[in-house]
This record gives C-alpha cells, structure tokens and sequence, in this order.
C-alpha cells in the first residue's frame, strides 16, 4: 500500500514537471517568433542609427516598461552575490550581444543574419555539455539538426540574393551566438535564486546603462534627431514587445526547461525574419517556406518531447 502511495507521488511529481517544461517551451516558441520580427526590425533600423544606441533604446524602453510591473507584482531580485552575476550576464546579454547582433545586421539581411543565429541550439547544447549543466542526447541531437536543416532549405533560395559582404554579418552574428549560449547556461541557476522578471528585470537594466554610457560617449543620440514616424514606431516596438515581453518570455522559458530545448525554438527565428523582412525592407524569400517551417516544428517536437524516464521503484 506504502509503495503504491509513494510510486502515485512519484508520477504526479514527474507530471507536474512535464506539464512546466511544456509551459518552457511554449513561451520559448513565443519568444523566438517575435523575435524574427525583431530581427527585421532593427535591419530596418541600422540604416538609421547605430547598434550600440540601438541597443541602448531598445532595452532601456524594455527597462522602464518591466520595472514598475517588477516592483508591483513584487518580484523576488537577486540577492547576496548574485546581484553581481546578473549584472555581468545582463552586460553580456543586453549590451554585448546585442550590439554584436544589431553590427551584424549592417552588413547582411535579416533572414541571413537569422540562419547564422539559427545556430545557437548547437552551440547552447555544445556549451552547455562542455560545462556539465546538460545531458547531450541523441533526441535532442537529432531534434536540433532537424530544425537547423529546416531553416537552411527554407532559405536556401534566398541565400543567393544576399547583399555583398553578407560573410562578414554572419561570421560576427556567429560570434554573438556564444554569448547568447553562454547567456542561456550560466542565467538559469540565477534566475532559479530570484525570479523570471525580477531577473530579466535586473539584467536589461545593467546592461541598458552600459549601452547608453557607450552610445552618450559616441554621440550615437545624434542621429535620433533625424527619426521619421517609421523610425520611431519601430524604436518603441522593439522596446515594447522586441525587448520586455520578447526577454521576459525567453527568461521565463528558462527557468522551466533546459537551455538546449529553449535555444532550439530559435530556428523559428529565420523564419518570421524572413517573411516580414519581406515587407519591411523588400528581401525576397524562397519557394521553400512552407517546407522549412514543417521541418523546424517537427525538429522543436522531437527535441522538446525528451521526457526523462521516471526511475523503478
């Protein structure tokens, strides 16, 4: 009877827990999908601004917006020592890579730039594996290299069309990627101490400064002064829904499943760059879309659906 009791706990425990990295991975679909409209966007911008003062607008608006419902809600904060490491991982994340991200958008287009960051799930899982956070499985192995060839015949067509010198964007999206890898294993015991928004809160906020003091050093606020309305609507999406809601629901995915299963979904990031690019700066996309998209949600199914086996009793 004991053992019955204990074995009926132990499967409402294992549910509860496929039942969050479901959440995880949901919001983590979510997250990447805004941000391939994120990624088309600031290609729309980087004719208009720089990357470092983009980057400062972006996650200082995501600051103003988030704290407040931080501070309402009364979200946990790091404590202690962590305050340093979110600090650092906020710099690493809000302004590093993301500068790093908006630089490579200068020489490349949006769907381009979006494969080459399509190769964050590796990364992440390499990353990830090297550091002992992460079992490397042969499901998720398989999951991820179904995704990514998914990205790569859905824009295969497009890659033809790619504008001079595009190498030279993806190679410096390619070196962003480690920092984002680095980002997704190093944040999630943080967050784990904190919150999801207290966190991603903490974060953008340090590394929003950091890109201001740099883009105030260069002078980059200059150049808002010649903003039209198109500049503008697109600077405050991108704080808006590109940075709060986008960070807060990659942030939230992390904390309920591992950083492999949450990087995965950026392959969905390409895709929605591409279509949108498509009406926001004229890039054309190939015929092969549609397969490409079936082949990312069946590689995200495969990779996500990992589920441990409960141990005998």
């Amino acid at each position: 009877m004991a053992l019955a009791q204990r074995g009926s706990g132990s499967e409402t425990l294992q549910a509860g827990k496929w039942r969050g990295e479901g959440l995880g991975v949901l919001a983590a679909i979510l997250s990447s999908s805004l941000g391939g409209i994120n990624t088309a966007t600031t290609r729309y911008l980087m004719g208009a601004t720089d990357p470092v003062t983009f980057a400062a607008m972006r996650f200082g608006l995501g600051f103003l917006l988030l704290l407040p419902i931080a501070l309402a809600l009364r979200s946990r904060w790091p404590k202690g020592r962590d305050w340093l490491g979110g600090a650092l991982l906020g710099i690493l994340f809000f302004a590093v890579f993301q500068g790093v991200f908006n630089l490579s958008l200068e020489y490349t287009s949006a769907a381009r730039g979006a494969l080459a960051l399509s190769t964050l799930p590796l990364v992440t899982m390499l990353v990830a594996a090297a550091l002992r956070v992460e079992r490397l499985t042969r499901r998720k192995s398989l999951g991820v290299l179904i995704a990514i060839g998914g990205v790569v015949v859905a824009l295969a067509t497009g890659l033809k069309d790619a504008p001079p010198g595009a190498w030279l964007g993806d190679a410096i999206m390619i070196t962003g990627v480690f920092c984002f890898a680095l980002y997704n294993v190093w944040s999630r015991p943080f967050i784990a101490r904190s919150s999801p928004l207290g966190f991603v809160t903490a974060g953008m906020g340090f590394g929003s400064l950091v890109a201001c003091l740099f883009a105030l050093a260069g002078g980059g606020f200059a150049s808002t002064g010649e903003f039209g309305a198109g500049q503008w609507a697109a600077v405050i999406y991108a704080g808006t829904i590109g940075a709060a809601l986008t960070f807060f629901l990659w942030v939230l995915a992390l904390a309920h499943t591992t950083p492999t299963k949450v990087s995965n979904t950026i392959t969905l990031n390409p895709l929605t760059a591409a279509i949108v690019a498509t009406f926001l700066v004229s890039e054309p996309i190939g015929p092969d879309l549609l397969i490409g998209i079936a082949a990312v949600f069946t590689g995200i199914l495969i990779a996500s659906t990992d589920r441990p086996r409960p141990r005998p009793i």
